[in-house]
Parts: C-alpha cells; sequence; structure tokens
C-alpha cells in the first residue's frame, strides 16, 4: 500500500516508484539516479543516455519485501553468514532523508539514515545508526556507507558484516568481461572451491565467487559499455555473482532469462567482519564510472 501524504513530506521523497516514495538526483548534464527510501535502495542509474543497473521487471514493491535489482544494502549480516534472515534487515526497512545537496529542486546527493529500533532490536540487539549517501556525478555514482555503534560508554562492542549488492545492467552476460582481478584470491561458493584468479572474470551458468578485493578499480566491458567499479579498502571483499539459468528460474522475483541481462559486482565486507566499539564509527564505499570503450 503507498505511503500516506504526511509520511511522505516527512521523509522528504521528491516522487513515486511503484508505489514508493523516492528520491531522484539529476546532473547537469542530463545523468540521473532514482534511490527508495525503502531500503536506502538506488533503483536506477542513466548516465549517457543508458540504464547502467538491472532492475528485475518482476521486483515486489510491498514496502516490506527486498527489491530485486538495484543496489540493495546488506546489513547487519551479508547472505546465511549469521542468525538473521538472509542479508540482514536493513534493505527491508524505510529509511528517512537527512542531507540533499545540488543545484535547483533536484539534488545530486542525497543522505539516507536507519537506526535501531524495538523492531530491529528484537531481531539483533546492536544499538546503531547506519548512513547510506548516494553521489551523482557526471558518468559516475559513489555510493558510501557510515555505520556506528551508538551505545554508551559501558555498553558492548558488536559485529557485522555488510555489502553493496550492486546489479550491472548487461547487454549479454555470455559476452561480460571483468578484469582487475588477476591474481586475488578466490572462494568459488558454487563449488565450494579455494584459489587464485588468473584471468579477466567470464560467465558461464551460474557464478558465485569471493575475492579479496583488488588494490585498485575493475573493469566491466560489455560490448560496447566499459565501467569502471572502485572500491574502498575497509570493503576488503569483492563478490562477482550471476544465478544462471537454473537457479534465475527457481527466483520468483526473476523473470526466467533475467540473467542474461545482469551481473552483480558487490563491494563487500565478509571474511573478516567489523567490530564496532561504542561510539566508534566505520565507512566504505563504491563508486561506478562511465569509461569510453576501446
Amino acid at each position: 500500500m503507498p505511503p500516506d501524504s504526511a509520511a511522505v513530506a516527512a521523509w522528504g521523497c521528491t516522487e513515486h516508484f511503484q508505489g514508493q516514495p523516492c528520491i531522484r538526483l539529476q546532473a547537469p548534464q542530463g545523468d540521473s539516479a532514482l534511490v527508495a527510501l525503502h531500503g536506502a535502495q538506488v533503483l536506477s542509474w542513466v548516465a549517457g543516455g543508458r540504464e547502467r543497473l538491472y532492475l528485475s521487471p518482476q521486483a515486489v514493491f510491498d514496502g516490506q519485501s527486498a527489491i530485486r535489482g538495484g543496489i540493495p544494502l546488506c546489513f547487519p549480516q551479508f547472505n546465511q553468514r549469521g542468525p538473521l534472515s538472509k542479508h540482514g534487515f536493513a534493505r527491508n526497512l524505510a529509511w528517512h532523508r537527512v542531507l540533499s545537496g545540488g543545484d535547483g529542486d533536484a539534488p545530486s546527493v542525497v543522505c539516507l539514515e536507519l537506526a535501531d529500533s524495538e523492531a530491529t532490536r528484537a531481531w539483533w540487539p546492536g544499538r546503531f545508526a547506519v548512513q547510506l549517501t548516494v553521489a551523482l556525478g557526471a558518468g559516475s555514482l559513489r555510493v558510501q556507507l557510515a555505520v556506528r555503534n551508538t551505545g554508551d560508554a559501558d555498553a558492548d562492542a558488536w559485529n557485522f558484516t555488510t555489502a553493496l549488492h550492486t546489479y550491472l545492467r548487461v547487454e549479454n552476460v555470455d559476452r561480460v568481461h571483468l578484469s582487475g582481478l588477476d591474481g586475488c584470491a578466490r572462494w568459488d561458493a558454487v563449488a565450494d572451491a579455494r584459489g587464485v584468479q588468473r584471468c579477466a572474470v567470464r560467465v558461464a551458468g551460474e557464478y558465485d565467487c569471493v575475492f579479496q578485493a583488488p588494490a585498485g578499480p575493475m573493469q566491466l566491458r560489455d560490448g560496447a559499455q566499459c565501467l569502471q567499479i572502485a572500491q574502498s579498502a575497509s570493503l576488503s571483499d569483492t563478490v562477482v555473482w550471476n544465478p544462471g539459468a537454473g537457479l534465475c528460474t527457481r527466483l520468483a522475483d526473476m523473470p526466467p532469462d533475467g540473467y542474461r541481462s545482469m551481473l552483480c559486482v558487490e563491494a563487500a565486507r565478509i571474511d573478516s567482519p567489523v567490530t564496532l566499539a561504542p561510539q566508534a564509527q566505520w565507512q566504505g564505499w563504491q563508486e561506478l564510472r562511465v569509461l569510453q570503450a576501446s
């Protein structure tokens, strides 16, 4: 059910998409992004006249469920590595706007916040404040996550894992070429095998690998598209995922051939959880930038 007008005004949304309040970001040269208050999730990034993110046409927009596509946030747990539901609760809750910036009525930067509540403490006891800042530039999109332990000085420290679960739109995943991970340690979750990446990543069938994050940016080449993908050192893992044909048919919020049009390249902190003492803060970011294909 769409939120009432009072709630929309309080949240500071600028439009609705599929019944959900969203904030539209606009850059002077025409690039745009759309950020949902549900999950602080980036749903769209148009750069150079082309949509760069994949959003499933069967995604659920009920204000409670995770939205399949865009850039979901996994917090305070990645996947099923812990006691919480898959990928934690942050992507399933309503956030509120705390800051925006830019020229005119359409901002180019927005910051959304989620704090602990009785509901979150029923699932996870941590006292926290999480801010997600989305900054739109000329041919670029930067998503930054800041996490703070808001507990009193005598409260306990707590751990979390996280990921910016970015779904990139591609023309055909069979022709994707992701470079920059050569030499990085790799865990293949499909085969449950560890090794070292020795070439560019190419996808054939279901693909699910956790890499030690590279020191420099990666480049995704997909036909005429060339996208640079960078992440902060504080996000020490990179996840590359595609469900392949078999798994995709079992995902109710994906079309059977949806896997052909997407590749997740995620900036994550998985293998070494972050520990935050009371009043301590951590931050990490991922930046996407359109390059000229050569």
